[in-house]
This record gives structure tokens, C-alpha cells and sequence, in this order.
């Protein structure tokens, strides 16, 4: 399925936080150490970092500022403020508690080919657990 991944738009901000509660970084750094320490797996390109990045500024949570590079190049770097960090908290715990319950309601790794269909333990479960009808408003 092609389109947009909220869950990575959803985590975006966080690893921008995170980065920056290392060190102030600039967009193309964070971009390559999200890459380099996810081994490839999450590549995020820089305009949604920027996105990210600007979105963040606006609301506080952290600071630009120019620093001269070479002769005549600049560059943006950014800088987490005590809001951000305080924000960065809250985020991981979301996160843990989230990545905490999938892991308890998954129970393991899935497999595309389990996708298929419940084994019999995990249609028991479902069958004991009462799921809403769908509503067709």
C-alpha cells in the first residue's frame, strides 16, 4: 500500500527530540544517524525532518541558530529547550507504554504467512473477547 506513513510522521518528532537532547544537530545529521543506527531499516528523508523541525520551533520546543561552515557556507543548526525536554519525556513514555501493549497483544513476532489466519488458542481468545459491531453511520 503506498501513501503516507503516520506512524513514522507519528514518531518523527521524538527522534528529532532525542537527537537534540544528545547534542544540537543540524537536519542532515539527524537524518544520516537515524539511518546509520537503524542499520537501513528506518530512512527518513530531510523534509520531513524539516517539517518536524519547523513545527517544533514554532511551538517551543527547541531553537535555530546559524554557525558559519567553511568560508562562505552556513549552517542550521538546532537546539532543544527545556519545553522539548519535558516534551521528549512524555513522548518516550507514550511510546514505551504503546510498543509495551502491542507487544502484549501481539505476543510475538508476526510473520506475513500467520496473517492468513488465528491459530485455534488465538481464536479462543477472540471469540472470549467482545469486539464492538462495526457502526454504519
Amino acid at each position: 500500500m503506498a501513501g503516507k506513513n503516520y506512524f513514522i510522521s507519528g514518531i518523527t518528532d521524538m527522534l528529532v527530540l532525542y537527537f537534540l537532547n544528545q547534542k544540537d544537530c543540524y537536519v542532515y545529521e539527524i537524518t544520516k544517524a537515524v539511518s546509520e543506527l537503524s542499520e537501513g531499516s528506518l530512512n527518513l528523508n530531510q523534509n520531513t525532518i524539516y517539517t518536524a523541525a519547523y513545527k517544533l520551533e514554532k511551538e517551543g520546543m527547541i531553537s535555530e541558530y546559524s554557525k558559519l561552515v567553511g568560508r562562505k557556507r552556513t549552517r542550521v543548526y538546532y537546539h532543544l529547550e527545556a519545553p522539548g525536554k519535558e516534551y521528549l519525556k512524555e513522548l518516550l513514555a507514550s511510546y514505551r507504554l504503546t510498543s509495551a501493549s502491542i507487544d502484549k497483544i501481539l505476543g510475538k513476532e508476526i510473520r506475513n504467512d500467520e496473517l492468513e489466519s488465528a491459530s485455534p488458542a488465538e481464536e479462543e481468545i477472540f471469540d472470549s473477547v467482545a469486539c464492538p459491531a462495526p457502526s454504519h453511520a
